[in-house]
């Protein structure tokens, strides 16, 4: 399985609304719930409307189209990471999905999944 690095930084935020958000951008994951509303954007791109944010996220994403009936890709991929004591912020989309490790982990964890067989891409 292949894992393409995504070489942008990324923050995590919670938002007032999504008046604000660049839906045009290459990046930009958002949900919506009773209690909050979160977006995932790339951090140049962080809304002036933000309640809270978290800065220094880089993202990897799994290549390639997930089928919904694929059981265990994400949590295979976050037990590795859990045993090497790296934290992640998960993402999925229709296609697939994204995991987002804070920039002082993120050698480390390419280093971690290329020792357990993923091939990791530019």
């Amino acid at each position: 399985m292949e894992i393409k690095k995504i070489h942008q930084e990324f923050s995590v935020c919670q938002v007032e609304d999504y008046s604000f958000v660049n839906l045009d951008s290459e990046y930009s994951f958002i949900g919506k719930t009773d209690e909050e509303k979160s977006l995932v954007c790339l951090t140049s791109e962080v809304p002036p409307n933000v309640i809270r944010r978290d800065d220094g996220w880089k993202a990897l994403r799994i290549q390639g189209v997930l089928e919904f009936s694929l059981i265990g890709i994400l949590s295979k991929i976050a037990a590795i990471l859990a045993d090497h004591n790296i934290p992640i912020f998960a993402v999925s989309t229709y296609n697939t999905d994204y995991l987002l490790v804070k920039k002082e982990n993120y050698e480390k964890a390419i280093q971690a999944l290329e020792a357990a067989g993923y091939k990791i891409i530019e």
